[in-house]
């Protein structure tokens, strides 16, 4: 990791830490380390290795990409600006759906996503989480459910999902796209 990058590594991790809900001990448990050394590295005092990131990511339920920024931010530009060819992936790894974060880090009290829903996929099932979340559908139609009622939403329709169950389908012949800003952040 780059100096600049290394910078942000240890605050985004540390936020999706809290987001989970685990304190440094349980974390450093779960990775058979110390909580001196899961400290240092969320204070960009020791970096981790790959086989550590690893283990951290399988730990928090996120992709090893959520962890790291990419080496294209411009120095100038880190936790300021997210250029589209430099968005992190991010999200739960489904088929179907590809989410990057368009917010520069992890470090906010919300953050910003960018969602792509594949022609004819849909979500495993409901997914409920203790977020507000608001978005706007930018491309494609997209059926969505809130609460138990059925919603199809059309370019420029948006949404609010406030803690309650929901599922996504595309059982369209394109792509679905949406920008959604979810508080407090959840990847």
């Amino acid at each position: 990791m780059s100096t600049e990058n290394a910078r942000s590594f240890g605050a985004d991790l540390r936020a999706i830490r809290r987001t989970r809900g685990r304190t440094l001990q349980v974390l450093a448990d779960q990775l058979g380390r110390s909580v001196g050394w899961l400290s240092q590295v969320e204070r960009d005092l020791s970096q981790p290795s790959l086989t550590d990131l690893r283990q951290i990511a399988e730990a928090l339920d996120v992709p090893v990409s959520t962890l790291l920024r990419h080496e294209s931010t411009r120095s100038d530009e880190a936790g300021l600006i997210v250029r589209a060819d430099a968005r992190r992936p991010i999200g739960a790894r489904m088929d179907g759906l590809v989410e990057e974060l368009l917010s520069p880090d992890l470090t906010d009290d919300f953050e910003m996503v960018h969602s792509c829903f594949a022609p004819h996929a849909h979500s495993a099932g409901e997914v409920q989480r203790p977020t507000q979340e608001v978005g706007v559908l930018i491309a494609g139609q997209l059926d969505l459910t809130i609460d138990g009622r059925a919603f199809s939403l059309q370019p420029g329709d948006s949404f609010r999902i406030r803690g309650e169950a929901f599922s996504w389908s595309n059982p369209h012949d394109s792509p679905a796209i949406a920008v959604w800003v979810i508080a407090p952040p959840v990847y």
